[in-house]
């Protein structure tokens, strides 16, 4: 049987599955807590791909954000949802996928008063070969230096989504903030 609505998993506030929901009514003012992932793709030169979000897109329409992100289908390995969406949304084939932050969790509202509740674990890839966006998912994308970034995100923070800013001082920690060594 073809599954025809996307379907997110429901976590308990400890982490544990316990439902799941069609992903176009689990988005609102009371997004409850559910499971999803990001994902930074590198490319040879260590530059980071990040994208902005299309017009349409529900929650921060048109925000730079990191290279992707998605929700694991229930029963769907986390690795093979990262494949999957890569491909879906970027056209782009990964390799060497490898989790970040496995841990990561964030709570955010959007200027509509739309929020975001997610588990969301954290991987990095490497691109394999060319890719094509797809315009539906993403209006411009660049390649950057992940140090130019974080000194974008901090002058421009609401130019880029939350979850980025967040995972982005725990991947790559500003030096300036670092406690020297005794």
């Amino acid at each position: 049987m073809v599954q025809t609505t996307e379907q997110v998993v429901l976590l308990s506030d400890d982490g544990e599955a316990i439902g799941t929901a069609d992903k176009a009514t689990v988005h609102t003012e009371d997004t409850p807590l559910h499971l999803a992932f990001s994902c930074h793709v590198f490319d040879d030169e260590g530059r980071m791909l990040v994208t902005r979000r299309a017009l349409h897109k529900r929650t921060w329409p048109g925000v730079w954000t990191n290279s992707f992100c998605g929700h694991p289908a229930p029963g769907e390995d986390i690795v093979d949802a990262v494949h999957r969406r890569a491909a879906d949304e970027l056209g782009m084939t990964l390799e060497g996928v490898e989790p970040v932050l496995p841990d990561f969790r964030y709570l955010a509202v959007d200027a509509s008063g739309i929020v975001e509740n997610e588990v969301c674990p954290v991987y990095t890839a490497r691109v394999s070969g060319s890719f094509d966006p797809h315009r539906d998912e993403v209006m411009e994308w660049r390649w950057v230096d992940p140090a130019d970034l974080r000194v974008a995100v901090s002058a421009a923070s609401w130019a880029f989504s939350p979850w980025l800013a967040l995972q982005l001082d725990r991947l790559h920690p500003d030096p300036a903030q670092s406690v020297p060594a005794l």
